[in-house]
């Protein structure tokens, strides 16, 4: 996997999944076309900026426990132009409002944001 542990976070959690929901796509396209409706319209830039939307909804897939959300969500933060520092704390909130588990899927989620934003050290 991508950082030599047995769990995917990031990339590699995108890479297997694509493949995956392209055929059920093919199968189902009415599904996928309002999904993707859906998306456009809930991240379509508002009160709040496209960033922010992306940070909340990578807290929520810390919640919801579901890997191939955090992946896509910590890489729409990243692209929106997030932080380290902000996908943190967005994550904290997550712990905060979910307990133990968040604490389990908090770093993964973390793991899977640095993949996706440059390190500001480097």
């Amino acid at each position: 996997m991508a950082d030599g542990h047995d769990h995917a976070h990031g990339k590699a959690v995108l890479d297997e999944l694509r493949p995956l929901s392209r055929e059920l796509r093919h199968a189902i396209p009415d599904v996928y076309k309002a999904f993707g409706e859906l998306h456009h319209a809930a991240f379509a830039a508002g009160a709040l900026d496209v960033k922010t939307e992306e940070l909340i909804a990578m807290a929520i897939a810390v919640s919801e426990r579901c890997d191939g959300c955090i992946a896509s969500h910590a890489q729409g933060a990243a692209r929106a132009g997030a932080s380290r520092q902000e996908a943190a704390e967005a994550i904290g909130v997550a712990v905060l409002m979910n307990g133990g588990p968040a604490t389990i899927y908090g770093p993964r989620a973390y793991a899977a944001f640095c993949e996706f934003a440059p390190d500001p050290t480097a």
